[in-house]
């Protein structure tokens, strides 16, 4: 059965729904607990794989509706901002849980096939390569460097432009972009910060729609199939979003993470550890989205825990791949261990992460070509994550070389 949570756990919004991943490994959690937001609205917080996973896999008693609903409400100032703007988001990807669905996710699908992916491999491969000379020719020199700015923030986004039909612009417009979306729906704001928001959003959100109307590829497949711009843009805002942000977080918290492991560093250098067990345990330990949403239908219940219709369920993802009954030893770095790639980073069910082939790829290829230069590296700057209810969107990660 499910608990609410003591009120000396539920003061601290903070330290539980919105810095998820900066709770205490050892901190007991039940299955099921309440807990409220900065708001004062109440979540029910499901931490068990089992439970996670049967809850995304029901979407007639769990629905998508409440994925990009705004934790902190949005105020009428901001929303006419984005409305100034044309900003619409119907359900299309991640909040569709509608017939048309299984249809969008096709086509997104076949943009992303594993074959087209894998294709870009040699590519990758040859940007990344290159990186890391440049970084190491710095390292050696005495130089820090920043491993996040100068290696990881921007390679999904180029990675996906090759793969998608997307609308010229600076890589670091469209990461301004990106980040403001993930601020906006999904992190405690004040007002004026939601003000600047949105007008980030909307201004980007405006450029997407002057594209989709008539753009080839998939947005041309994707008007073909619903004749609608705002579909288009809608399922352009995910790509942008989940496509290459979260991708971007994951290479920089599993590079982290890597400093820090300097068994599994010489494993790789000795190849008696495997690059794609690196990747799946790095998913398992630092995914880039740690909780995702989903709403009751109707009343139903969650491990025995009575669910009204209508309340907001946390589905705590980091936590989910900690379990004892999944994973053998949960809270350490063990590639290849017994249930390590049974983890939810991607989710599971129909809403499973279209581009988790992309996503696994681009790390492979990252891990391989990087590892060498965190063997003696010196961290200076860990990630530093802001408050978020579903990501961690670490800000740098800076290294040296002892000389």
């Amino acid at each position: 059965m499910g608990r609410i949570l003591p009120s000396d756990r539920r003061g601290s919004v903070a330290g539980v729904l919105f810095r998820t991943w900066a709770e205490p490994v050892a901190r007991e959690w039940p299955d099921v607990a309440t807990v409220a937001d900065h708001t004062g609205v109440d979540h029910l917080v499901v931490t068990q794989h089992a439970l996670v996973r049967a809850v995304l896999a029901d979407q007639e008693a769990f629905r998508p509706d409440n994925a990009l609903d705004a934790v902190s409400p949005i105020p009428v100032a901001a929303l006419r901002i984005l409305t100034h703007h044309g900003f619409r988001l119907p359900p299309t990807l991640a909040n569709n849980g509608h017939p048309s669905h299984p249809a969008i996710r096709a086509i997104v699908a076949d943009a992303l096939h594993p074959h087209r992916v894998e294709e870009q491999r040699p590519w990758l491969t040859a940007v990344v390569r290159e990186r890391v000379r440049r970084l190491g020719a710095d390292l050696d020199t005495g130089k820090s460097v920043d491993v996040y700015a100068e290696l990881a923030a921007d390679l999904p986004l180029l990675v996906l432009a090759r793969l998608v039909d997307l609308p010229e612009a600076d890589a670091a417009v469209v990461k301004e972009f990106a980040r403001a979306a993930l601020e906006l729906f999904w992190a405690p704001v004040d007002l004026d910060r939601q003000v600047a928001l949105a007008e980030a959003v909307g201004r980007f959100h405006a450029v997407l729609r002057e594209f989709a109307a008539s753009a080839p590829g998939l947005p041309a497949r994707l008007r073909a199939y619903a004749g609608d711009d705002d579909l288009v843009v809608g399922a352009l805002f995910f790509l942008l979003v989940a496509g290459q942000e979260t991708t971007s977080q994951f290479l920089t918290l599993l590079l982290h993470r890597l400093a820090g492991e300097p068994a599994v560093l010489d494993g790789l250098r000795a190849g008696t550890v495997s690059v794609d067990d690196v990747v799946e345990e790095g998913l398992r330990l630092e995914p880039p989205i740690v909780t995702w949403r989903r709403v009751a239908a109707r009343d139903t219940s969650i491990g025995g825990t009575p669910v009204a219709r209508g309340t907001s369920i946390v589905l705590w993802l980091a936590r989910a791949g900690r379990d004892r009954a999944v994973v053998s030893n949960p809270d350490e770095f063990r590639p290849g261990q017994r249930g390590s790639r049974r983890h939810l980073a991607f989710g599971a069910g129909a809403h499973r992460c279209v581009g988790a082939q992309l996503s696994r790829m681009e790390a492979s290829v990252v891990v391989a070509e990087t590892f060498p230069l965190l063997r003696d590296a010196v961290v200076i700057r860990e990630p530093w994550c802001p408050d978020n209810l579903s990501f961690r969107m670490p800000d740098a990660f800076v290294i040296s070389r002892p000389q």
